[in-house]
């Protein structure tokens, strides 16, 4: 068997997760590195340029397969190539953004697995309320570039007028805007914060942290990783079951299956995460029904 080359784009400057349990996929379906496998790295870091430099220098190298860590990174690759085989990992709304014409035949070089279904989009704010219910209002942190931002927001305007409560939508560009905006949200009482899933958010996401916590603002997040770092709340997909997920499509591609033909997967597990320290902090009572279905709770 002739060598394989594997090239991986991610998307996160904390990748190293997503890509253990992308090769602990792979090793099960017999691909092994320095066997019948070669993986070129590169990290997107959440920047949308880097992206686009990176899918550039990617594609000459002629890969078999490129896995690419979200939407934006598997469009900077089409713009490049539209016949390299891309499988994407966790990517929000693929056909909002034009990387697949439909989740059931993606039509064109590209197939994987989304992160979101936007009833979850209701599911953060029932969620904030029970572990705050004093707010009556709620800044939503979205990428308004991205398509799927305003699905995000959409899902939860939705249902906010069942919750009582008003929404007010965030704009994320850079820190100083982030910074600014939440402050000038927080000069008012009963606020509540819910970040969306987008690779700015990511990028910040430190910074956003401190800012609920300076602000006194119950937080919930798409993603886990802000409550390990000191977050409140965090509801959503499993997004290391994204990618082990993903070892399966590449090693279908690398056996002459066409990603026109896989379909694109929804997420299949979901977790919910909580901070104690963070809940005791902005002096809240975590209720019991919340805590019982909690995957993982931090002390």
């Amino acid at each position: 068997m002739r060598r394989r080359v594997f090239i991986t784009l991610l998307g996160s400057a904390a990748a190293a997760w997503p890509l253990a349990a992308h090769a602990q996929g792979l090793q099960e379906a017999g691909w092994a590195v320095g066997r019948n496998v070669r993986i070129e790295l590169r990290w997107g870091a959440g920047d949308t340029e880097r992206f686009r430099s990176h899918a550039a220098e990617l594609v000459p190298l002629a890969p078999d397969v490129i896995l690419a860590a979200g939407g934006i990174a598997a469009q900077a690759l089409q713009r490049v190539s539209r016949t390299i085989p891309i499988v994407f990992a966790n990517a929000a709304d693929p056909v909002g953004m034009g990387v697949v014409a439909s989740l059931a035949r993606p039509g064109g070089n590209a197939t994987g697995f989304t992160t979101f279904e936007f009833s979850m989009g209701g599911k953060w704010l029932e969620l904030l309320k029970q572990i705050a219910p004093g707010i009556t209002r709620a800044a939503v942190l979205r990428d308004s570039s991205n398509p799927s931002g305003i699905g995000e927001f959409g899902a939860i305007q939705a249902v906010a007028p069942s919750f009582g409560v008003e929404l007010h939508p965030v704009d994320v560009r850079d820190a100083d805007e982030i910074e600014r905006a939440i402050a000038a949200f927080a000069s008012a009482s009963n606020g509540g914060l819910i970040v969306t899933q987008n690779g700015l958010a990511i990028l910040h996401r430190k910074l956003i942290i401190g800012l609920a916590a300076r602000h006194r603002l119950p937080a919930i997040y798409a993603y886990s990783s802000f409550v390990v770092d000191g977050g409140l709340i965090s509801y959503g997909p499993d997004s290391m079951d994204g990618y082990r997920r993903a070892a399966s499509y590449v090693d279908r591609i690398l056996n002459g299956a066409k990603p026109a033909d896989l379909p694109v997967q929804a997420p299949v597990k979901y977790e919910t995460v909580i901070n104690l320290k963070t809940a005791r902090a902005l002096g809240l009572d975590v209720p019991p029904t919340v805590l019982a279905r909690a995957d993982e709770v931090i002390e």
